[in-house]
């Protein structure tokens, strides 16, 4: 489970890069830029989730050895 946790945030940093490359900064919202923006606001959340996801893990099992 903790190899693909990893990999998963590895994929999803990968793609923020990838959307933050792709976006227009002169307008951000037009076109593929957009769907960039879009992209890399996805990415950032699932970063997030799984960031959690591996917190309260860990946090479980220090609660279950106590």
């Amino acid at each position: 489970m903790k190899i693909l946790l990893y990999t998963l945030i590895v994929i999803s940093l990968g793609l923020c890069i990838f959307n933050l490359i792709q976006i227009d900064w002169e307008n951000p919202l037009r076109d593929k830029s957009g769907v960039a923006v879009i992209g890399v606001i996805a990415s950032a959340s699932s970063f997030l989730l799984i960031l959690i996801l591996i917190i309260s893990k860990k946090i479980a099992q220090m609660h279950k050895k106590k």
